[in-house]
């Protein structure tokens, strides 16, 4: 039985390098991140990080991903970003 936890806002990093930002989601075997953006450029001076923390930087390139289905064992690591800095209306 498969159990799905809550989604929130993170950057998940990926096999191979890639790395996207959205609403992830988890269950027993993939990580799901809907309204996924890849991250081309992070467009910071400290890291991922940063970007989590701050949200996205006058230098940093997202490309749209749309949802994005990735097995756990391809999960580098997940990334939990700061909601307000991402979205300051809420």
């Amino acid at each position: 039985m498969s159990s799905k936890k809550k989604s929130r806002l993170s950057i998940v990093i990926l096999a191979r390098g890639f790395v996207y930002v959205g609403r992830v989601t988890t269950d027993d075997a993939w990580c799901t991140i809907a309204d996924a953006k890849n991250v081309r450029r992070w467009g910071t001076a400290a890291g991922l990080g940063e970007l989590a923390m701050k949200g996205p930087l006058s230098a940093t390139i997202f490309d749209d991903a749309g949802i994005v289905r990735a097995p756990l064992s391809a999960v580098i690591a997940l990334i939990d970003c700061e909601e307000k800095a991402w979205n300051p209306r809420s």
